[in-house]
C-alpha cells in the first residue's frame, strides 16, 4: 500500500476522474436512454406477455367449463334418446302382441265358425241319410205288413185321424 501512496500522482487522478466522469456522461447521454428505452420496452414485453397467458388460462377455464356443460348436454340429450327408443320399442312391441292377438282371435273365430258350418253341413247330411233311410226302412216295413187291402187302409185311417187331430 505504500508504494501506492508513493507513486501516486494528483494530476492523473484529476485527468483520470475528469475522464471517467466525461465518459459517463457521454453514456447518460448516448447510452443511458436506450438502455432504459429497450429495457421498458422488454418489461412490457413481459407484462404483455402475462397478461396474455393470464388471458389464455382464463379463456382455456372456459373452454373447458364449456365442454364441460357440452358433454353433460349431449349426455342427458343422449339419456333422453336411448329413454324415447326403450320407449318406441316398449310400444311397437305392445303393438305387435296386441296385433298378434286380434289376428289370432280373428283367426280363432273364423275356424269356430267354419267348424259350425260344417257341423250343420254334417248334420244336414246325416238327418237328410237318416230320413231317407228312415223311409225306406219304412217302405219296406210297410210293404211287408201291409200285403193286404185290409191292413192298408186301417192304416191309411189312423193316419187321417192323426192328422185331423193335430
Amino acid at each position: 500500500m505504500e508504494t501506492l501512496l508513493n507513486d501516486f500522482s494528483p494530476g492523473l487522478f484529476v485527468v483520470s476522474t475528469i475522464l471517467l466522469l466525461a465518459l459517463i456522461g457521454l453514456m447518460v447521454k448516448f447510452a443511458w436512454k436506450p438502455i432504459l428505452n429497450s429495457l421498458e420496452e422488454r418489461e412490457s414485453g413481459i407484462k404483455d406477455a402475462l397478461a396474455a397467458a393470464e388471458n389464455a388460462r382464463k379463456e382455456m377455464q372456459n373452454l373447458q367449463s364449456d365442454n364441460a356443460k357440452l358433454i353433460k348436454e349431449a349426455r342427458a340429450e343422449r339419456d333422453a334418446l336411448m329413454k324415447d327408443a326403450r320407449h318406441i320399442s316398449a310400444n311397437i312391441i305392445a303393438e305387435a302382441k296386441e296385433e298378434a292377438k286380434e289376428v289370432t282371435a280373428n283367426l280363432i273365430e273364423k275356424a269356430q265358425a267354419s267348424i259350425q258350418q260344417e257341423k250343420q253341413a254334417a248334420i244336414a247330411e246325416l238327418k237328410k241319410n237318416v230320413a231317407e233311410l228312415s223311409i225306406s226302412i219304412a217302405e219296406s216295413v210297410i210293404k211287408k205288413e201291409l200285403s193286404n187291402k185290409e191292413d192298408q187302409l186301417k192304416l191309411v185311417e189312423g193316419i187321417l185321424k192323426e192328422v185331423t187331430l193335430n
